[in-house]
């Protein structure tokens, strides 16, 4: 798991594929799907370990 940090995940709809690999991944279920695209449902919840950005593989999510 990344270190915390006040970054938040950002995701690219266009590019999403859908894998939901980065909800897997998330341990602390920040992410969701919603017409077959990730997005952020919870983000109070997120660390900013950035696991999630990591993991997906088109690079459709971004820490700002």
């Amino acid at each position: 798991m990344g270190e915390p940090s006040d970054k938040r995940p950002t995701i690219d709809a266009e590019e999403c594929t859908g894998c939901a690999i980065c909800i897997d991944v998330c341990e602390n279920g920040v992410l969701d799907m919603e017409d077959d695209v990730a997005i952020v449902a919870n983000p109070d919840s997120c660390t900013g370990c950035g696991d999630c950005s990591e993991e997906c593989p088109v690079e459709a999510i971004i820490m700002e």
